[in-house]
């Protein structure tokens, strides 16, 4: 694996969202609309519910870890994406680049974009709404971490569906986050799903992190041998997403259906 050639799939994304207001606004446009809508509805609901229980860090909170995971994720797909829109994608292939330092760069790409996101974020909601975030501690950093992974693991999933069923399965990976999100107990506790549900739901990681995150609000303590749980399924989840992009590569250059990628229309 060469770090050069990571690097350079890396860059040519910045070069793109540099050259690009269009590609630039998105990365933190929508993210403040959320924080802003979600801001002014926690202050709402703590004026008109009983005293005692404030809802910034119930809620806003949990938005923005979720948008955090989103932007990981997208940060994955747009960047594989671009290379789809601009008839690249055949090209990049055509040279001695592995698909190891392609998945790296796509990697890097959704880590500066989903930074610039969550930066935006955490100052909208602590200056503006007041969400302190050593109401979580220490276990902030694992709670972005389970995120990060799972969101890396969708993303690397999403693109091998595009990559196996051609360009136009594109809209097949937009709607990925809110299929989860039921099942992920952004907003409410597992126990309010029907078994079948909470079952698919201890297979998630983020469930795991918004199910602490409530329990932290609630003074309770933790278990961290869940925290543990959902990082071993977030790195095994990942694991298996690049085996299975590894594997639709191979079998789309056997197949001939990467070649798709220079004449179909997107």
């Amino acid at each position: 694996m060469s770090p050069t050639r990571t690097a350079a799939i890396f860059l040519r994304q910045i070069y793109l969202i540099k050259g690009s207001v269009a590609r630039f606004l998105p990365l933190f446009v929508w993210v403040t609309v959320d924080m802003t809508l979600w801001g002014f509805m926690s202050r709402y609901l703590n004026r008109v519910a009983s005293p005692g229980y404030n809802f910034v860090p119930a809620l806003l909170g949990a938005v923005l870890l979720w948008d955090f995971f989103i932007r990981v994720m997208q940060g994955v797909t747009m960047a594989f994406f671009e290379d789809v829109w601009s008839r690249n994608f055949l090209n990049i292939f055509a040279t001695p680049l592995s698909i190891t330092e392609y998945i790296g760069g796509l990697v890097l790409s959704s880590i500066a974009t989903s930074s610039v996101g969550l930066l935006v974020m955490l100052l909208l909601s602590t200056t503006v709404f007041g969400l302190s975030f050593f109401t979580y501690g220490v276990l902030l950093v694992p709670f972005l971490l389970v995120l990060f992974l799972f969101g890396i693991a969708l993303g690397i999933l999403g693109i091998s569906v595009v990559m196996r069923y051609g360009p136009a399965a594109e809209w097949f990976v937009w709607p990925i986050p809110a299929l989860v999100s039921p099942f992920a107990g952004v907003f409410y506790p597992l126990s309010t799903l029907p078994p079948w549900m909470r079952a698919l739901s201890y297979l998630l990681p983020p469930s795991y992190v918004f199910e602490s995150i409530r329990t932290i609000l609630a003074g309770g303590s933790v278990p961290m041998e869940g925290l543990l749980w959902a990082l071993g399924l977030a790195v095994a989840d990942v694991l298996l997403a690049c085996a299975v992009f590894t594997w639709t590569y191979r079998y789309a250059v056997r197949a001939g259906l990467i070649a798709r990628y220079s004449a179909e229309s997107v």
